[in-house]
């Protein structure tokens, strides 16, 4: 039962880089990303207003970190995704965020001063080999050659950017609910990204759009968060952390399924090689 709350967490996440490559070509990036938090914090704000308010003394002196946190992870974080997904594949998107885990080993050492593993060093190289195989389409000498595209750097830059937040989530550890700390981040995309919505063109909400804008906003931005905390709860965050490495393996096929996005050999190689180094980074312990 318990393993329940991970997978609903990891498949809806996997069905987001969908949304994300769907909206793409149906609604402007910045409209999305502005509509997806503003639905998705008025939802919880009959729940979670009240006790907000009351934890108004906890709040109030980490208001810029909560602040920096919720540009990083919300703000940032997808909104580059979806500027990604015009000049990349979903499959990719998917694959490239399964680095999140191996760069937060990384970050750790440098701002949570944990102990430099080989671990450390050696899964995150790893990953990060994975990473340049799949956006490479399997020929690392070519892209040495040509650089990376525009929607895979993109996402590479979306991926440092979670990875930074979770560390910071780890770092400062906030003495407020999660999810209060949730709604306030919401809070803070919305504020952020306000200035970037107004100025830039619109499209519009539609028949064909609002399907994924709702999805964004229920899905990936209140179901999938639940079930992650909770899941957290029942199993702790080691254990649970196992759950993010099927992200790359579903999203292939739900690409393939939904968007007949061909899966290329070099999409196995790179999650391959990529879960493998995210696996010696969490489970060999061995001080360098």
């Amino acid at each position: 039962m318990q393993y329940i709350f991970p997978l609903l967490a990891v498949m809806s996440w996997a069905g987001n880089t969908v949304i994300t490559k769907l909206s793409s070509g149906s609604i402007e990036p910045t409209e999305i990303g502005f509509y997806r938090w503003v639905w998705a914090a008025l939802l919880l704000t009959p729940f979670v207003l009240r006790q907000t308010l009351r934890s108004w003394p906890l709040i109030r002196p980490n208001l810029l970190k909560i602040g920096i946190m919720g540009t990083l992870g919300m703000a940032m974080f997808q909104s580059l995704m979806y500027f990604a997904a015009q000049y990349t594949t979903a499959a990719n998107i998917g694959i490239v965020q399964a680095l999140i885990p191996a760069i937060s080993l990384v970050l750790a050492v440098w701002v949570l001063q944990q102990r430099l593993s080989a671990a450390a060093v050696i899964g995150a190289a790893t990953a990060f080999i994975g990473v340049l195989v799949v956006v490479s389409n399997g020929d690392v000498a070519s892209l040495l050659a040509q650089g990376i595209n525009r929607g895979d750097a993109l996402m590479v830059l979306a991926v440092l950017s979670y990875a930074l937040y979770s560390t910071l989530l780890k770092h400062w550890l906030v003495p407020i609910p999660a999810l209060q700390m949730l709604y306030l981040q919401m809070l803070v995309a919305i504020v952020v990204q306000l200035p970037l919505f107004l100025l830039q063109p619109k499209t519009g909400l539609n028949a064909e759009n609002l399907p994924l804008v709702l999805y964004a906003c229920v899905a990936a931005s209140i179901v999938a968060p639940l079930a992650w905390m909770h899941g957290v709860r029942l199993m702790g965050p080691s254990r649970i952390s196992i759950f993010f490495n099927l992200m790359p393996i579903l999203s292939l096929f739900v690409a393939a399924l939904t968007l007949g996005e061909r899966i290329e050999s070099y999409h196995w190689l790179g999650t391959g090689i990529i879960i493998a180094g995210v696996l010696v980074a969490e489970r060999w312990k061995a001080p360098v």
